[in-house]
């Protein structure tokens, strides 16, 4: 009795749950699945196994493209096992005899001879030489396909599109009545083959297979929800399939566009605004070339001409929103960085010194310290930081003073000679930089962005959940040329993902982006990235860097105007972009206009 109680009391004291008792299995399986005769439910989803039986006489490369493109979950599995020389050879000895003899009984009784049977022999002759010559070999190949879906209902239909496909490339297929589960297991990467359909080809029929690879990017997992957000990017050309993606449903929300002149990006990122701002996403576009205000005009939203009279933007100016105790520091941070890039290099360690000193005299000159009640205040501008300077009498603050000459009270002035004028409001914003000099070009795209961060960078207990952002940069060459403006965007790639924010870097000078180590950081930071049409002499820059086979170069070198790749990490993918008749108009009214 005792014994019983203390076994009854180990078996009461195991608190193992049931899936550390069933093992690995239960994490990796499905929870359940039930077995019909013409189907199976596996989990949550549906599948079916289709036996290829029937084959063409001959193939041609890339036969099973039509099956590996199709647009659905379905799961092409080949079995390939080599025949040796000895089985081969014997193999095919019966199979001339057999056909041999069928063929001299065929004449003997005076029947006319069968082309089928004529065209058989020959191939057994031929592929006889070649075994022999040791040009080819012999293997038993498998082809099983199994369709997947959600419902019954959609998997009957799912099934006749794919035999139908199957058809069109010449295969019979069958489903595997009773013995789906056996069929189920087989498609399964375990290497078993529990139906055992073979069929024997030769080497160059087994080549035609390879590479196993769709040209659309993969469908969700059976039991998956389809993705709820994303939108059109355009039709695969090799498929006819429909390229949808989400780029917040990526690592980040990041993307490079990358193509030469004519290609079609700015058609194309016109297009991804348009329908970003149907999805409930802010878009703000530094515009170098004045190609999106038509655009915004046309769905309400706002531009800001740069460099227009009256239009001044203070790089001094602390976000109204923000309280948080660096934010005094960020601000002359930052006026390091424009400084710099006025400059066109990095002041020497003196001049940086004197101008650390001079940021903060002036915010003390205007009232305004570390303690957040003091940034209501008027901020000072870039003149009173130049006084400081002055007034600091060293030869480093002297010297410096006198290279901000021209921003401060010479030609270049009048974007920084006095208070911020146009606060940024709307969905859509603009910043367009066409009318400043080719010298204020970079620094009015470095004070833009600026602008634009200082609104997506509000901390969240101001502001509860904020919208989702998209930024802009075009024609980001201009900025990336400079060496803290290229700094200046890293951090902002770096940075956009943890509030909500994607930078979405477009450029035509391929050697500013990938001749450097930031311009290849904003690469790595990108998990959408768009190559359309490329030049001869930087195509192969482009597929050293993003990794593309020879095809794919080619690709971009013939590439019409709105057809390029798709890449995001393993995936990638042709398109061709695709708008409707209003977005059409929308999108070239600008180039019409410049143009003109």
């Amino acid at each position: 009795m005792n014994l019983l109680s203390r076994k009854r009391k180990i078996k009461i004291e195991n608190t193992e749950s049931p899936a550390e008792q069933a093992g690995l299995s239960s994490v990796l399986g499905p929870a359940g699945v039930l077995n019909m005769p013409r189907y199976l439910q596996v989990g949550d989803g549906y599948a079916a196994v289709l036996i290829v039986t029937g084959y063409p006489a001959e193939v041609g490369a890339a036969w099973l493209d039509p099956l590996l493109g199709w647009p659905g979950r379905l799961d092409v599995v080949v079995y390939v096992d080599p025949l040796t020389p000895q089985v081969a050879a014997a193999r095919l000895r019966k199979q001339r005899a057999r056909l041999e003899s069928n063929r001299r009984s065929d004449t003997e009784k005076g029947r006319l001879l069968d082309p089928a049977a004529e065209a058989a022999a020959d191939d057994a002759a031929e592929l006889a030489d070649r075994i022999a010559r040791g040009h080819s070999k012999l293997f038993r190949c498998g082809l099983y396909l199994c369709v997947h879906a959600t419902t019954v209902e959609e998997l009957q239909e799912s099934i006749a599109h794919v035999r139908a496909v199957a058809a069109s490339v010449l295969l019979d297929t069958q489903p595997a009545t009773w013995r789906q589960l056996q069929g189920w297991i087989s498609t399964l990467p375990l290497a078993t083959d529990n139906l055992g359909m073979r069929r024997v080809m030769d080497t160059e029929a087994i080549a035609t297979m390879f590479p196993l690879a769709s040209p659309d990017l993969p469908a969700p997992l059976p039991g998956e929800p389809a993705p709820a957000g994303g939108m059109l990017y355009g039709l695969n050309p090799d498929s006819a399939g429909i390229v949808w993606w989400d780029r917040w449903n990526q690592h980040n929300a990041n993307s490079i566009v990358l193509a030469r002149s004519g290609a079609g990006k700015s058609y194309f990122v016109k297009l991804e605004v348009l329908r970003s701002l149907a999805d409930g996403v802010h878009v703000s576009v530094i515009d170098p070339d004045n190609e999106y205000h038509r655009l915004a005009g046309a769905v309400g939203g706002t531009t800001i001409h740069l460099g227009a009279g009256g239009v001044r933007l203070n790089p001094l100016d602390i976000p109204p929103g923000d309280r948080r105790d660096d934010a005094l520091t960020r601000r002359a941070l930052f006026l390091h960085t424009l400084i710099a890039v006025l400059l066109g290099e990095q002041p020497p360690p003196a001049e940086r010194a004197a101008l650390d000193k001079a940021i903060i005299a002036a915010y003390a000159t205007a009232g305004i310290s570390n303690d957040p009640d003091t940034w209501q205040r008027q901020a000072p501008l870039l003149r009173d930081v130049s006084t400081a300077l002055a007034a600091d009498g060293s030869d480093a603050a002297l010297n410096l003073a006198a290279r901000l000459t021209p921003w401060v009270s010479g030609s270049f002035k009048e974007l920084f000679d006095g208070p911020t004028t146009t606060v940024p409001h709307g969905q859509l914003v603009v910043w367009s930089t066409r009318q400043l000099a080719d010298e204020l070009r970079a620094p009015g795209m470095l004070l833009a962005l600026d602008a634009i961060w200082r609104v997506v960078d509000v901390p969240l207990a101001t502001t509860g959940q904020p919208p989702r952002r998209l930024v802009i940069v075009d024609e980001a060459w201009v900025l990336l040329k400079d060496g803290e403006g290229a700094k200046f965007l890293y951090r902002l790639s770096k940075s956009a993902r943890k509030r909500r924010a994607g930078v979405a870097v477009i450029t035509q000078d391929v050697g500013d982006l990938l001749g450097s180590d930031l311009g290849q950081a904003v690469i790595a930071n990108a998990a959408t990235q768009i190559l359309l049409r490329q030049a001869a002499q930087s195509v192969d820059a482009v597929a050293d860097s993003f990794g593309l086979t020879a095809g794919e170069a080619r690709l971009l070198l013939a590439a019409r105007r709105g057809e390029g790749l798709l890449i995001s990490g393993t995936h990638r993918v042709s398109f061709q972009a695709v708008a409707s008749k209003k977005e059409h108009r929308l999108c070239i009214g600008d180039l019409e206009v410049d143009d003109e």
